[in-house]
């Protein structure tokens, strides 16, 4: 009995048994629907039927807006990845390695440059999953960066913000990047160069105090939570109830603290026509099915934009 069901019962097991994955399913958070995780990675992260907007990796956000999925990294200078030496439950070094395993990114910062509907953009992406997309010294070095790269190549620069805030971690030196990207976002401001930015879920702290609220044209994601302090945080400053939706992005656009709220299937072509018309420039032919060879370069060291991304 013991060879039953100590040998023969287990084989039958592992032969009958199906690896499923874990990711095979997804649940909406609004509706609790179960579905399957290849329809809404086609679908861009929006959940089928509910329309939820789910969070999106900055490389999958960059696919979704450039033109052929294709578009030049911009890479940013190389800052020092724990100067305070700080440690609380673990040490920042490690959940730095932690986060770049996870995500395959340097820090929570992606750049690229590339076309979308035909015309040159730069775009800056957070993504939430390094370390809740908060704002160290290397995503500052890397926004700054993209303003700069921008006003280089006379183009429109887009930032889609998702963020908790401020990178505790870095004390200080965290927060000297929001003057650092303010002063970046005068740059463009100079340069008479449109500055765009998409309000995902959530973006909230000191990102939402600096850039994220600078655009000439504020866009959000439907649903997205925007907002500085948390909303238990101000109902116990206040003492008051607030309203339903708070800080929510159809609850800012009411409240004319943002300009649009945009479907993520509509946003690439709502920021090509906000490019046209900021740059007063002519509507321009869908790019062909691969990057132009005549596509201008870049005018840094080859170093800075290592590879094109298809």
């Amino acid at each position: 009995m013991n060879w039953l069901t100590n040998v023969v019962r287990p084989k039958i097991r592992s032969i009958l048994r199906r690896e499923t994955p874990e990711n095979l399913w997804i649940k909406c958070p609004d509706t609790g629907q179960l579905v399957f995780y290849k329809d809404v990675e086609q679908n861009q992260f929006v959940i089928p039927g509910s329309n939820y907007h789910m969070r999106m990796g900055a490389v999958a956000r960059l696919k979704s807006v450039f033109d052929n999925e294709t578009w030049f990294d911009v890479a940013v200078p190389d800052v020092m990845a724990d100067p305070l030496k700080f440690r609380d439950e673990r040490k920042y070094v490690d959940r730095i390695k932690d986060a770049r395993a996870k995500t395959s990114m340097n820090d929570s910062v992606k750049v690229g440059y590339g076309k979308i509907e035909g015309a040159g953009a730069v775009v800056a992406v957070q993504d939430f999953d390094f370390m809740g997309g908060s704002l160290g010294m290397a995503a500052g070095e890397a926004l700054v960066r993209a303003f700069e790269i921008a006003v280089e190549k006379k183009t429109p620069c887009i930032v889609f913000a998702a963020s908790g805030g401020a990178r505790m971690q870095e004390g200080i030196l965290s927060l000297m990047q929001l003057p650092r990207s303010t002063v970046g976002v005068q740059m463009l401001r100079d340069a008479k160069l449109p500055y765009i930015v998409v309000l995902t879920n959530p973006t909230t702290g000191g990102v939402t105090a600096s850039y994220a609220m600078l655009g000439d044209v504020q866009i959000a994601e439907p649903g997205a939570l925007i907002g500085f302090a948390g909303a238990r945080v101000i109902e116990q400053t206040i003492r008051e109830k607030l309203p339903e939706g708070f800080q929510r992005a159809e609850y800012l656009k009411e409240h004319g603290m943002i300009d649009m709220v945009v479907h993520r299937h509509d946003l690439k072509p709502t920021l090509a026509r906000l490019c046209r018309i900021l740059t007063k420039s002519p509507a321009i032919e869908t790019a062909p099915r691969t990057m132009p060879i005549d596509m201008p370069a870049i005018a840094i060291s080859p170093e800075t934009v290592p590879a094109a991304h298809a």
